[in-house]
Formats: C-alpha cells, structure tokens, sequence
C-alpha cells in the first residue's frame, strides 16, 4: 500500500469546492498515477473517515507563452480526485 501523502498532493481550494464541502465531497489534486483505490485509502488513513465514492479526471494544462521571448510553454498536467464521504463524516481541512 502506498503511503498517503505521496498519493494525495494537495486539496483545490475554489469556490466551487467549497459549496461541494457542504454536501461531503473534497477535492483533491493527486498523483498521475494513483488509481481511484489508492485515493480511497488514503483519505481513509490520513483523515480516518469512510468514503462513499471517488471520482477522477485528469486535466490538461493550459498553453502558455513568455511575452518577452515569445517563447510556448504550458502549464503541468494534473489530476483531481473528487472523494465523497459517508454521511456524518467531515474532513476539517480548512477549520481554524
């Protein structure tokens, strides 16, 4: 099993993932290579509550250019796990 914190990278912070909060779903940026049953058990380690699903997507990222070179680049690719809990659990990740 693969240790969580190598699996889970870091949480989006949005508006968009603040208001899926309040319904039990956080979202996660995770490693490329993680399956759907890596996040589930590492969100179940690391913050010791049940999850009901996971969902994954990965996202290209957006092409980019320097203005003095004109140079193109593009921003990494990344993937997001959306984990919906049990409900009665709660992840307090942005709870002072």
């Amino acid at each position: 099993m693969r240790d969580p914190m190598s699996v889970l990278v870091r949480p989006v912070v949005s508006e968009k993932t603040y208001a899926l909060m309040d319904e039990g779903t956080y979202v996660f940026i995770v490693d490329k290579s993680a399956t759907k049953i890596d996040v589930r058990h590492a969100v179940e380690q690391a913050f010791g509550v049940k999850v009901k699903n996971v969902n994954t997507l990965n996202r290209k990222g957006k092409a980019t250019r320097n203005r003095r070179t004109n140079t193109a680049g593009s921003r990494p690719d990344t993937k997001r796990a959306f984990v919906t809990l049990q409900p009665g659990d709660s992840i307090d990740l942005f709870e002072s």
